[in-house]
């Protein structure tokens, strides 16, 4: 089984599942966002924000595919690109932070590690763009899949809570004090990365 992590650009983005690519539930402040929805401006307003970070910060998701089928997909950005993040009673996220602000992976791929080896792509993405840390607001009562992440995945990925609220707490995941998780991201990648090519020679002729 073949499985890439894919930088997301406007080129791709229609790889994201429909729900996804017209959801501006993290793009844009409340007010906004429910105009766009009502309006029928949502997808346009997507690819315009995606277009935007991109111009102005750089890289800010991924696109999972396993034998070039896509199964999932991670966002993140610094918090001045997330309006909906000031609407939380867990917010600001920490100026020093670059905001995980949703993930998700089809059913018949979930139980496989994907959700980890997104986390842990994110984190060498922005190590190597001397970011100190990323955060996350989570879902306490989480019970299906929606915008904000559950919160126990969070934490079983490696976050811990900063400011605990029993329905939206705020997670943070350091990334340059925790060497040993660093080389556990840069062995995790290379094993991911190198999957496709060393799998063929395994194989018998």
């Amino acid at each position: 089984m073949g499985r890439r992590l894919v930088p997301l650009t406007l080129d791709n983005l229609q790889d994201l599942p429909g729900s996804c690519r017209a959801c501006v539930f993290w793009e844009l402040d409340p007010v906004s966002g429910e105009a766009a929805v009502t309006g029928g401006t949502a997808a346009p307003e997507k690819e315009s924000w995606i277009s935007a970070v991109l111009l102005d910060w750089g890289s800010c998701g991924r696109v999972v595919y396993v034998d070039d089928v896509p199964v999932g997909f991670v966002l993140y950005a610094p918090p001045a690109y997330v309006p909906r993040s000031m609407a939380f009673p867990t917010s600001p996220v920490s100026s020093d932070a670059v905001q995980l602000i949703t993930a998700f992976v089809l059913p018949a791929y979930q139980g496989q590690g994907l959700g980890r080896v997104m986390v842990q792509t994110v984190a060498k993405d922005l190590l190597r763009r001397g970011i100190k840390a990323i955060e996350a607001f989570g879902d306490a009562r989480w019970k299906e899949p929606a915008c904000v992440l559950p919160a126990h995945h969070l934490l079983a990925v490696g976050f811990k809570t900063v400011r605990p609220h029993p329905r939206s707490p705020r997670l943070r995941l350091e990334l340059r004090s925790t060497l040993s998780w660093k080389e556990d991201v840069e062995m995790a990648l290379d094993r991911l990365l190198g999957a496709v090519q060393k799998e063929p020679a395994l194989r018998p002729l």
